[in-house]
């Protein structure tokens, strides 16, 4: 049985950011991140505790697990019952030292 995948405004607000700041050096570089990182976000429908915990000093234990996308970039999600929350996606590259709690999340819609 497939997982109801949502996204927090915070994480589309994420996505956006990283596309329009790579898109000032490649178009086409920032549009197959994108794609890139939506696909890794619906593959988490089927299989979403493949992926490790995400404990870091400022979460609750256990609550967050995240999937790495495009080599740079972690996809941080909650599983809750037969939902998938994504909160928040993250540049690996930045320092991440403090808590983003996530938005509400959205229903996301599969567009393939």
């Amino acid at each position: 049985m497939p997982y109801e995948v949502r996204i927090s405004s915070v994480a589309y607000d994420d996505l956006n950011n990283h596309f329009h700041f790579l898109a000032r050096v490649s178009e086409s570089a920032a549009e197959r991140l994108k794609a890139g990182i939506l696909k890794d976000i619906r593959s988490l429908k089927e299989m979403p505790y493949r992926t490790p915990a995400y404990n870091r000093p400022y979460l609750p234990p256990g609550k967050y697990r995240y999937l790495l996308s495009a080599r740079r970039y972690r996809i941080v999600y909650q599983i809750n019952d037969d939902t998938i929350n994504v909160d928040y996606i993250e540049d690996c590259r930045q320092n991440n030292e403090t808590s983003r709690p996530g938005g509400r999340p959205e229903s996301f819609e599969d567009d393939e």
